[in-house]
């Protein structure tokens, strides 16, 4: 168990996959400056009710670990950043917000017991058909060229991230234990996504 800087989002960061940041309130300019003379990590968790800005939200207990890969100070104070996720986190007991969110949590560690590589060339073609039926609706926002990891379960993750399933699929697959039981969602979740836009495509 650690320590850790916090950062609350409207929308979950699962591992392996980025998030880009814009940092303007003052608590969250601190958190940026004592990263980045750190290890340049800090925790992401959801907001389950209120708003990233102001502080009093309610937010979730599993998260991730994030690692700042690219950041820049702006003239006025402002941060943009990019962070990626590293793995998964469970929060032990939040501590007072002074000068930022801070926390103290457990990293959750994957366990043995993954798919084959079967399971991985599968999640490859399902982004791609995805993709493809995005892109005939007009929201090309799921890369065709998307590369995945080598590793299933950071190419699951990956995946589901790419795919744009939403804020409450994404919780539910971090608050999934077992890593196989975690992938089975994943593919689930990308089955469920396809039909549904193979729906919308049919009624037009």
């Amino acid at each position: 168990m650690r320590e850790l800087p916090m950062f609350p989002l409207g929308h979950p960061l699962v591992p392996h996959a980025g998030v880009p940041l814009h940092v303007f309130e003052e608590r969250y300019r601190a958190l940026m400056r004592d990263c980045l003379e750190g290890d340049r990590l800090f925790g992401v968790v959801m907001i389950e009710r209120g708003s990233e800005v102001g502080g009093g939200e309610v937010r979730t207990g599993i998260g991730t670990l994030a690692r700042i890969v690219e950041a820049e100070e702006l003239q006025d104070g402002r941060w943009v950043l990019i962070a990626v996720g590293v793995r998964r986190l469970r929060v032990v007991e939040w501590l007072p917000d002074d000068p930022y969110p801070r926390a103290t949590v457990e990293e959750l560690e994957d366990e043995d017991g993954m798919p084959g590589d079967g399971f991985r060339d599968e999640l490859v073609r399902s982004v791609r058909r995805i993709s493809a039926l995005r892109s005939e609706l007009g929201d090309p926002s799921a890369p065709l060229d998307l590369e995945l990891a080598d590793d299933t379960m950071a190419a699951g993750y990956q995946a589901a991230a790419a795919v744009g399933l939403g804020s409450m699929d994404l919780q539910r697959l971090l608050e999934i234990d077992g890593p196989a039981d975690r992938l089975d969602a994943i593919a689930t979740a990308l089955d469920d996504l396809e039909e549904l836009l193979r729906m919308r495509i049919a009624g037009g």
